[in-house]
């Protein structure tokens, strides 16, 4: 009995929007700080409708194989039973990304 690979859903900040991604591949990733996500999946529309912003990260990341995001930009992640659709959504002004990094060394 062959088991499934999981499909998680990746929730992060980028240039003041919320990205829902889903992939396949997720790993914290050797450059400090930073997660690693890959193999990622696409809904192939049946339907009429189209949303503009699946379409949009679908062209985002069209010949990408990995993309590593910061953690401190990660809002959730949740491993999922199927995958959904992938979305760009504006965040409000009241919500802002923390642009620190996580470690300072002293001096």
């Amino acid at each position: 009995m062959s088991q499934k690979s999981p499909i998680y859903k990746v929730q992060f900040i980028s240039n003041g929007q919320r990205y829902e991604v889903f992939v396949k591949e997720l790993t914290t990733s050797s450059i400090f700080g930073f997660i690693e996500i890959g193999d990622f999946v696409w809904n192939n529309h049946t339907e009429i409708v189209l949303d503009p912003s699946h379409e949009k990260l679908k062209d985002e990341f069209a010949d990408v194989e990995r993309t590593f995001v910061p953690m401190h930009n990660v809002l959730r992640i949740d491993q999922v039973a199927k995958q959904g659709s992938a979305k760009i959504t504006q965040l409000s002004d009241k919500v802002t990304a923390i642009n620190s990094p996580i470690y300072t060394p002293k001096k």
